[in-house]
């Protein structure tokens, strides 16, 4: 399991770990651990080390100790530029005393013209609660500005740990090649603005065994979580085994969005199909003709799992077949335009909160601020909790799409997902999602492990897209049913 452990859970461990070992322990470990990192990373003799003025400056210091070291065999030169206040901790005070024992040679400005191998980032950690600003943002920026590598020490400098967001409005952070975050893994690393800035992340849990941990309340999201639905399929089967979906949507001019998500539902395994249209368009789809084609007016769905919103509109007919949706006792995936007429109507949120059947919500960050009536930068600055709140005013599992997707249930249960790239940010690919959704819905998935499922594969997909050389740059939606069958057919094995 890869928990995801928030800063308040974090200094909780600490605590209960100071009873019990000798001061200054998980300060020295830390910084044994990040040595190891940057000597692996180092790619010159030269090594700049960032020490603030927190324990953050302590795991720094720690660093520069080790790697600059008498008994040391690393061929490095160490900077060390000190930020500390006048008054360190106790354990950042040892710290300070070995690396100003050890050949690290200490400086109070940034040495320009240096072509530095690493720069390890010790300036700020999970602590920070304001804006990095004055010398200190001058400083970040001019890091920023030299391109180098970068070990970031338990989070990039100015990046919150918990949200993922660059603290302040107009904030500023460490873009680092590589964090290495000590105890646990941190969500704000896996979501939002994290993933540009921690870079690969990796993690150190300063032999603090899981045993010593309590129960984190967020998960990365990995196949483990929904490894009991991945098994060959048996020869005894037929298209009725693996249920029937119908995408409803497609008004004037936005045909492509449902036929999008059928190819997704399609691809990854669902019996039967359908694209039942708000506005019948063509009788077939020349590409996949596998897709049947029918009118959403007079459509009826049987048991099959709905998926609505795609391309659907605003029309009176849209809103008539997304209430009769909602009144209906089908499995639903609920997507892009159903959100925003949901969203403009009390009375169908209402309904869909009082839903006994499965729902799945799946909202872009602008979907869900309308939702919540918020703004899309309220949802953005804590991705998690806006999950979670529209997961418990809903009653549905809700995919808050972006850069590390947030899967949230009604219990308050969080994922978070690391596969995808940039390459999905490209008309349609949210469409072809909702259709992998509904797809695991309808072959008997259960609502929450149907999204963490779709979500990974979607993800997975454009990463073996780009892999193989499409992409990220020009990656199209119509390019992602085929990876994610690749993808699921591998898993299932």
């Amino acid at each position: 399991m890869k928990s995801l452990y928030s800063v308040a859970e974090i200094r909780s461990i600490e605590h209960s770990m100071a009873e019990s070992l000798p001061a200054g322990t998980l300060m020295q470990r830390a910084g044994e651990a990040a040595a190891s990192a940057a000597r692996a990373m180092l790619a010159g003799r030269k090594v700049l080390v960032l020490a603030g003025p927190g324990n953050n400056g302590g795991d720094a210091l720690e660093v520069a100790a080790n790697l600059a070291g008498a008994d040391t065999d690393l061929d490095a030169e160490v900077t060390v530029l000190y930020l500390g206040g006048p008054a360190p901790s106790a354990d950042s005070a040892q710290a300070l005393a070995r690396a100003r024992a050890s050949k690290a040679v200490f400086v109070d400005s940034l040495p320009l013209g240096r072509d530095w191998g690493l720069i390890v980032d010790g300036l700020f950690g999970i602590g920070l609660g304001r804006p990095i600003e004055g010398d200190m943002r001058a400083l970040v920026e001019a890091i920023n500005a030299l391109g180098r590598p970068v070990l970031a020490l338990d989070v990039p400098s100015g990046l919150d740990a918990d949200t993922g967001a660059v603290i302040g409005p107009d904030g500023v952070a460490i873009r680092a090649t590589r964090t290495i975050t000590f105890i646990g893994d941190k969500p704000g690393l896996h979501t939002f603005e994290g993933r540009d800035y921690a870079g690969q992340v990796q993690l150190a849990p300063l032999g603090i065994d899981p045993g010593q941990r309590p129960a984190a309340a967020a998960r990365l999201n990995e196949p483990a979580l929904f490894a009991r639905h991945l098994a060959p399929r048996r020869h005894n089967s037929h298209k009725g085994s693996f249920g029937d979906v119908a995408v409803i949507g497609g008004a004037k001019g936005m045909a492509g969005a449902p036929l999008m998500a059928a190819r997704g539902a399609l691809f990854t395994g669902a019996g039967r199909v359908f694209v039942a249209a708000i506005e019948p368009a063509g009788a077939v789809d020349f590409v996949q003709p596998e897709i049947m084609m029918r009118d959403a007016q007079d459509f009826d769905s049987g048991d099959a799992t709905l998926v609505i919103g795609p391309g659907m509109g605003d029309s009176v007919t849209a809103m008539r077949v997304l209430f009769k949706a909602l009144e209906g006792k089908a499995a639903l995936v609920i997507d892009a335009d159903a959100l925003n007429l949901i969203a403009d109507s009390p009375d169908l949120q209402g309904r869909l909160a009082q839903r006994e059947a499965t729902a799945i919500v799946t909202p872009h960050p602008l979907e869900a601020a309308r939702l919540l009536g918020v703004t899309s930068a309220v949802v953005q600055g804590d991705r998690l909790a806006a999950a979670r709140e529209l997961a418990s005013r809903l009653n549905a599992v809700v995919v808050l799409k972006g850069s590390g997707t947030v899967i949230a249930n009604a219990g308050g249960a969080v994922v978070i997902n690391p596969t995808g790239n940039a390459g999905l940010a490209t008309a349609g690919s949210g469409d072809v999602l909702a259709g992998m959704c509904g797809s695991l819905l309808a072959q008997g998935w259960q609502a929450w492990e149907a999204a963490i499922g779709a979500v990974w594969v979607h993800g997975a997909a454009a990463d073996r897209l780009v892999a193989q050389g499409s992409g990220p740059i020009g990656l199209t939606a119509g390019e992602l049913p085929v990876a994610a069958r690749a993808v699921l057919n591998a898993l299932a094995r």
